[in-house]
């Protein structure tokens, strides 16, 4: 969330940023009702101080034995009066603040200006892609073939966009997991934390998913609470009301959880395979910082993340998300992308964001500085990894002319010293 202030005293900032991000928000919404709230503040206070005063000459009036019924009348009118207004006003910051709730984060001065994901900017890369001496299968097509991956029944046990792991695929994900955790917590210093895969309206509000993209949700019947999007939800939440220590900072949490997502808005984009599921699983990671540091913590989380690829032998490249791409919550977003042989380009893998004191302010998360008032924290989040776009990056940047796939090496103490997946016999 914004802050208030800066909406009211400097309005021509917040205007800026919404161009920046190509936002259909309009400030002038915000100074209408900002300058409705106020003129009702002033109305109220006019009456109340007109009640106080009458409510002054009545006592006067009765001390000294006379008649004030006529003066009663008047003074319910009055108060009947201040009691709508302050209800108008209690409407009208409601509104105000929902309105506040819908502005997305404003951009680092360091990102890039765009309109779309076409204007990204590639920082970086790591690893040559394989030259094929065949045609390189598609995940999806390779898995099922190989017997891991088995969409038929998934679709017959739920329906589509999920995916039953079988065999050696239901042990290289378990694997994933193992291992990016184990790098994480044992290499990196992260925290490992098992949060409850739901969570209730406050939450989901608190790292900007409530109210813009409900839609985008599994709610769960008759229960305020949301199937978790990604385990940044729950993690960034754990300190929600919370004043931290300057000396904890930074914090890192990572935690390996299912991801639910609906995926309005999605249709018919990335339907095979296992790039785009209404269930997954992720491996996520959190940090608190101060904000003087923030955008350090950016740059260590997302080599974290190409940290893991690297492992896994995985070709990448790096891309600075410009204004008009950037996450709803985001100040800064690295986005590191695998490469897929099948596709021929490089797909989304980590996703690494500086969400600034944004999410801290709407889960009121402060830290307190040594001899000093206590302020925002900030918070960043980011993918370290998915196990299924992982698991797609392994098995066609491995497969071989004989239909086999070869692992990287760093996995093979975590599949029990698999060093192959062999078609079936």
């Amino acid at each position: 969330m914004i802050d208030l202030k800066l909406a009211q005293k400097q309005p021509e900032v917040v205007e800026k940023a919404l161009k920046e991000r190509h936002s259909k928000l309009d400030m002038r919404e915000f100074r209408a009702l900002d300058e409705r709230r106020r003129a009702l503040l002033a109305e109220v206070e006019a009456l109340k101080g007109r009640r106080n005063a009458a409510s002054d000459e009545v006592a006067a009036i009765k001390r000294a034995g006379g008649d004030a019924s006529d003066r009663f009348a008047a003074l319910g009118e009055l108060s009947e009066r201040i009691k709508k207004l302050d209800a108008e006003v209690a409407e009208v910051k409601a509104e105000e603040e929902a309105w506040l709730l819908s502005v997305p984060n404003l951009p680092d001065a360091s990102v890039p200006q765009g309109a779309d994901e076409k204007e990204n900017v590639e920082i970086a890369r790591w690893g040559t892609p394989r030259a094929f001496d065949f045609p390189p299968e598609e995940h999806g097509e390779l898995g099922t073939r190989l017997g891991g991956l088995d969409f038929a029944r998934a679709a017959k046990l739920t329906g589509s966009r999920f995916v039953v792991e079988r065999g050696w695929a239901a042990r290289l994900e378990r694997a994933l997991v193992n291992f990016f955790l184990d790098q994480h917590t044992k290499r990196e210093g992260y925290i490992e934390i098992a949060p409850p895969y739901m969570v209730n309206r406050v939450t989901m509000t608190g790292t900007g998913q409530l109210p813009k993209f409900e839609e985008d949700l599994f709610k769960v019947r008759d229960w305020d609470y949301y199937l978790i999007p990604t385990a940044e939800v729950p993690l960034t939440n754990l300190h929600a009301g919370e004043t931290l220590d300057e000396a904890e900072l930074p914090l890192a949490y990572c935690a390996a959880t299912p991801c639910f997502r609906s995926e309005a808005g999605s249709a018919g984009k990335d339907t095979r395979g296992i790039i785009r599921m209404h269930q997954f699983t992720k491996v996520e990671m959190v940090r608190f910082a101060h904000p003087d540091d923030s955008m350090n913590q950016l740059e260590l989380m997302t080599g974290h993340a190409r940290h893991l690829l690297e492992l896994l032998e995985l070709p990448y490249r790096v891309i600075t998300l410009c204004t008009g791409d950037l996450g709803f919550s985001a100040a800064k977003t690295y986005d590191v992308e695998v490469w897929l042989p099948s596709q021929n380009t490089y797909r989304e893998i980590s996703s690494c964001s500086n969400c600034t004191d944004f999410q801290a302010r709407r889960a009121n998360i402060r830290f307190k500085p040594r001899g000093g008032k206590a302020a925002w924290a900030h918070t960043l989040n980011g993918s370290g990894l998915p196990t299924g776009r992982t698991m797609a990056a392994i098995l066609e940047n491995g497969q071989q002319k004989d239909g086999s796939v070869v692992l990287p090496k760093a996995l093979v103490p975590y599949m029990d010293g698999v060093e192959v997946i062999e078609p079936a016999r």
